[in-house]
């Protein structure tokens, strides 16, 4: 059997690996101040008592504080060490990573992307530290981390967004001893320079007209304008939504989604055909060559007897092939929803090891920290789409409606 030392030195090392991998400059502005606020949690715990505080269990009393300097990732940082007037304070918290290239914050900020319940953390700081730190310190500190992350999420959006990419995602939450779904909708867009950006991320208590309502709503009053082209699927409500918001803008529903609607009235056996069928009416050279594929593919629907399949094609088929009013180009990476998918799919492989989520609160917060993290990544800093050419289309279009009147 192995001894007590070798796990903990397995989990400093991963926890090292992943701050210097995934945290980087996230934590600059705050390292110093949440470093000298667990200073204070430990010598509130020494002295049984808080600054200030007269009580009889108080079993010592502040004498001021010396400064030091502590080397972190994040930068050099001034920690304000408290001393005591009974006893020598010294801190396993600082002293076991003093000058190393690591910091407080960013190790519970990894943690609470894991997912990692408070009182876990209790357990893991004790392994990287030789200390617990209290769930009442982590609880602060992570109201701390709640406080920033709001106020990304609450940004204002600047410029035009010519295309924005919607979706949500159902978790699941604890609610009166019950297990219930709660959703959380994400927005991204595409700038009016071609990189994509976060938009938004708001809690909704299911993908309906109401939250997607409140959250169009978020998204204009925060500054969401220039909206060429909304990609998403055919959510319910959704649509509707987007007509009372942004009535002049175009709605691309999402090709992928599409296939797997009609794919759900279609016998396996005759999947395959039918996906060829479907797949050859988007392959058209533009929007009339594509209807009136549209139109045979229909057709051949019925004389297979695939009625359902026939009448979905029927009804929505017009709702995917907006994408053609918009340059060539762009046309693979706006007549499906893969630009979120791609994010989404992250999502619930971070929110997966946490189960069902205490509130929906919660459920927000960890979904809004991944996000925040992407945003930070090369995700955001490699160009997308060339707008120079939408801008190009537009004004091509205006110079034949000004010469057709």
């Amino acid at each position: 059997m192995e001894s007590d030392s070798t796990p903990k030195a397995q989990i400093i090392q991963l926890n090292e690996g992943a701050i210097r991998d995934h945290l980087g400059e996230m934590v600059r502005s705050t390292v110093e101040d949440t470093l000298n606020r667990m200073l204070d949690a430990e010598a509130n715990q020494l002295c049984n008592a808080e600054k200030y505080q007269r009580n009889e269990a108080r079993t010592d009393t502040r004498a001021g504080h010396y400064q030091r300097k502590l080397h972190t990732k994040a930068g050099e940082v001034t920690l304000n060490v408290p001393k005591l007037r009974r006893q020598t304070f010294e801190t396993a918290i600082i002293e076991r990573y003093r000058r190393r290239e690591a910091s407080v914050e960013e190790a519970l900020i990894e943690m609470y992307l894991a997912g990692v319940s408070v009182r876990r953390v209790e357990d893991i700081t004790e392994a990287l530290w030789g200390t617990k730190v209290s769930p009442g310190t982590i609880s602060n500190l992570n109201k701390k981390v709640y406080s920033k992350i709001e106020e990304w999420r609450n940004r204002p959006i600047t410029g035009d967004y010519p295309y924005v990419y919607l979706d949500g995602i159902v978790l699941k939450r604890s609610w009166g001893g019950e297990v219930t779904n709660v959703s959380v909708l994400v927005a991204i867009g595409v700038n009016h320079q071609g990189y994509r950006k976060i938009l938004g991320v708001c809690e909704g208590a299911k993908e309906d007209k109401a939250g997607w309502s409140s959250f169009l709503r978020h998204l204009k009053e925060r500054g969401l304008t220039g909206v060429r082209l909304f990609v998403t699927d055919a959510c319910m409500g959704l649509v509707e939504s987007l007509a009372e918001f942004y009535p002049t803008t175009k709605w691309q529903r999402c090709t992928v989604h599409f296939y797997r609607n009609v794919f759900s009235v279609t016998p396996a056996k005759k999947m395959a055909e039918v996906a060829a069928m479907l797949k050859a009416i988007h392959a058209s050279e533009d929007k009339k060559a594509a209807l009136e594929k549209a139109e045979a593919v229909y057709l051949k629907l019925e004389t297979m007897k695939l009625k359902e399949a026939a009448k979905k094609v029927k009804d929505s088929i017009a709702e995917t092939l907006t994408y053609y009013d918009f340059p060539r180009e762009h046309r693979i990476r706006i007549r499906t929803n893969n630009a979120l998918e791609r994010i989404m799919k992250e999502i619930r492989r971070r929110t997966k090891v946490v189960g069902a989520f205490p509130d929906g609160h919660s459920a927000l917060m960890l979904c809004a920290a991944r996000l925040r993290h992407i945003a930070g990544t090369q995700w955001g800093t490699k160009r997308y789409l060339n707008i120079d050419l939408l801008k190009e289309q537009e004004v091509e279009q205006r110079h034949s409606m000004a010469e057709a009147i």
